[in-house]
């Protein structure tokens, strides 16, 4: 009568945790069947800005006050097409009416009302993509009022960080420079020539070609517009993420390292949480074999001893070898579905469990606060 071998406990339950995950994950991304795309911005500068928006369908204000250290979010549906730019050195009474040193937008109140920036303005572009990519940009091709630093939270794909983060009005040619030096104007609204205005005989990328001027302006934000045909290093994609506005973004602002293989991204604590909680699991799926089993031949006091080598022995080859290979060629996810996940090697135990748990816990709080 052959040894029964033991019931894998810790793969079921890594099985159990990952699956309520996921539904978890999918709950919260498509559990209202609508879907929304969340843009905050947030105010580094050391003077009031005041932010407005140009796009369709309307957000619910198209200007407002963002003080010093202050942050505020906008729901935006899908299909919605539009533009932002911060105002500066602003005047406004006790009932909203006034004007801006930079980036007016002409309606003389807070709310700029469908009305756009007045160059030169540093904008951040977007176009939400309908069940597909986001298209965005920050584009200098109206000239620079503002440092601006757009940030993807989320989401799938390139989703690249892009923006302008130098201070360009200190690098601004005298004959861009506008009075005070709070802007530094675009070659096309300085000269308003049809070769820096790519227009007329100039109305295409070959024959539209990248002039002094804006070549400083590449120099100092290469991810952002410097010309009208400058699309190719300009324009980003994202799919289902969420974006941040930060008008004068601190020089601790990181441009998000993209990650390939199986680590997603953490950019968001569900993720983080998510990540430790994977790699918990997979230890722990390595475990059940340490007593023994019937196939080699060893027995369950046997298996003690063998098991003991197989942890200095599986914790260095296999880990080079066959986990590497599942990793690289992805064939972890068909095993865990299954429930056949490598399981030769080192057992944590109930500890794992217990932490693994915990770490469920944390994600679903998480999640309930919407973080």
């Amino acid at each position: 009568m052959g040894i029964k071998e033991p019931v894998n406990f810790s793969g079921i339950f890594c099985t159990k945790i990952l699956t309520l995950l996921l539904l978890l994950f999918s709950c919260k991304d498509r559990g209202t069947g609508v879907s929304a795309t969340t843009f905050t911005f947030l105010n580094k500068c050391d003077h009031t800005v005041w932010p407005g928006i140009l796009g369709s369908p309307d957000l619910g204000s198209t200007g407002f006050e963002l003080s010093t250290g202050s942050s505020r979010s906008f729901q935006a549906p899908t299909g919605w097409s539009g533009r932002f730019w911060g105002r500066a050195g602003c005047e406004f009474d006790g009932s909203g009416q006034g004007s801006c040193k930079t980036g007016d937008c002409g309606s003389g109140k807070i709310e700029c009302n469908g009305a756009g920036a007045a160059p030169p303005a540093t904008l951040a572009e977007f176009t939400l993509g309908s069940g597909s990519q986001d298209f965005y940009d920050v584009s200098l091709v109206d000239g620079y009022n503002l440092p601006m630093l757009v940030e993807v939270r989320g989401g799938s794909g390139l989703c690249a960080t892009t923006g302008c983060t130098q201070d360009l009005n200190q690098k601004c040619p005298v004959e861009l420079r506008i009075d005070g030096g709070g802007a530094c104007k675009s070659a096309c609204e300085a000269f308003g020539t049809a070769q820096y205005c790519c227009k007329d005989a100039y109305a295409s990328p070959a024959t539209c070609t990248p002039s002094v001027y804006s070549q400083i302006f590449k120099t100092a934000c290469p991810k952002s517009y410097s010309y009208a045909y400058d699309d190719a290093t300009s324009t980003f994609t994202c799919t289902g993420a969420d974006y941040t506005i930060t008008f004068c973004p601190s020089s601790s602002s990181r441009y998000k390292i993209q990650t390939s293989g199986i680590i997603p991204k953490m950019n968001s604590l569900s993720t983080f949480v998510f990540n430790i909680l994977f790699y918990l699991c997979f230890c722990s799926q390595k475990a059940s074999k340490s007593e023994g089993s019937a196939t080699d031949g060893t027995g369950a006091g046997a298996g003690a001893g063998a098991g003991a080598g197989a942890v200095a022995a599986g914790y260095g080859s296999d880990s080079g070898g066959s986990q590497d290979a599942m990793l690289a060629d992805g064939s972890w996810l068909a095993s865990l579905a299954t429930g056949d996940a490598v399981r030769e090697g080192y057992s944590y135990g109930a500890g794992l469990m217990g932490g693994a748990l915990v770490m469920l816990s944390l994600l679903h709080f998480n999640l309930i606060m919407g973080l």
